[in-house]
Protein backbone atom coordinates (compact mmCIF):
# COMPACT_ATOMS: atom_id res chain seq x y z
CA UNK A 1 0.00 0.00 0.00
CA UNK A 2 1.10 3.23 -0.84
CA UNK A 3 1.92 6.13 1.60
CA UNK A 4 -0.94 8.45 2.34
CA UNK A 5 -0.35 11.92 3.37
CA UNK A 6 -2.04 13.97 5.96
CA UNK A 7 -2.87 17.75 5.07
CA UNK A 8 -0.08 19.88 6.08
CA UNK A 9 2.54 17.18 4.44
CA UNK A 10 0.46 17.62 1.30
CA UNK A 11 0.47 21.09 1.17
CA UNK A 12 3.88 21.43 1.98
CA UNK A 13 4.92 19.30 -0.90
CA UNK A 14 2.94 21.41 -2.88
CA UNK A 15 4.03 24.95 -1.79
CA UNK A 16 0.37 26.14 -0.45
CA UNK A 17 -0.39 26.60 2.92
CA UNK A 18 -2.61 23.63 4.80
CA UNK A 19 -5.51 26.33 5.21
CA UNK A 20 -5.18 27.03 1.20
CA UNK A 21 -5.71 23.14 0.31
CA UNK A 22 -8.22 22.84 3.09
CA UNK A 23 -10.25 25.66 1.03
CA UNK A 24 -9.36 24.10 -2.29
CA UNK A 25 -11.18 20.83 -1.07
CA UNK A 26 -14.20 22.70 0.09
CA UNK A 27 -14.70 24.07 -3.29
CA UNK A 28 -13.99 20.98 -4.81
CA UNK A 29 -10.93 22.30 -7.03
CA UNK A 30 -8.03 20.80 -5.02
CA UNK A 31 -6.46 17.76 -5.54
CA UNK A 32 -7.85 14.37 -4.88
CA UNK A 33 -7.90 13.25 -1.60
CA UNK A 34 -9.15 10.07 1.07
CA UNK A 35 -11.68 10.53 3.50
CA UNK A 36 -10.01 7.74 6.06
CA UNK A 37 -12.77 9.02 8.65
CA UNK A 38 -14.95 12.54 9.76
CA UNK A 39 -11.71 14.12 10.59
CA UNK A 40 -9.17 12.29 8.58
CA UNK A 41 -8.54 13.54 5.39
CA UNK A 42 -4.81 11.90 3.34
CA UNK A 43 -3.88 13.07 -0.02
CA UNK A 44 -1.54 10.24 -2.54
CA UNK A 45 1.34 12.03 -3.81
CA UNK A 46 0.20 10.94 -7.25
CA UNK A 47 -2.91 12.97 -7.18
CA UNK A 48 -0.71 16.22 -5.92
CA UNK A 49 1.15 15.74 -8.82
CA UNK A 50 -1.77 15.28 -11.12
CA UNK A 51 -3.09 18.56 -9.35
CA UNK A 52 0.26 20.48 -9.67
CA UNK A 53 0.44 19.27 -13.42
CA UNK A 54 -3.10 20.54 -14.26
CA UNK A 55 -1.84 24.33 -12.96
CA UNK A 56 0.85 24.39 -16.22
CA UNK A 57 0.63 27.09 -18.25
CA UNK A 58 2.53 28.86 -20.41
CA UNK A 59 1.50 32.16 -20.23
CA UNK A 60 -0.01 34.69 -17.44
CA UNK A 61 -2.86 35.25 -20.20
CA UNK A 62 -3.88 31.41 -20.25
CA UNK A 63 -6.79 31.04 -17.73
CA UNK A 64 -6.07 27.16 -18.36
CA UNK A 65 -8.57 24.26 -19.47
CA UNK A 66 -12.46 25.59 -18.97
CA UNK A 67 -12.64 28.70 -19.37
CA UNK A 68 -14.21 30.35 -22.33
CA UNK A 69 -12.01 32.04 -24.81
Amino acid sequence: MEKLLKTETAAELVGLAPQTLRMLRCRGTGPAFIKLAPNRVCYRVEDLERFVESRRRTSTADPGPGHAA
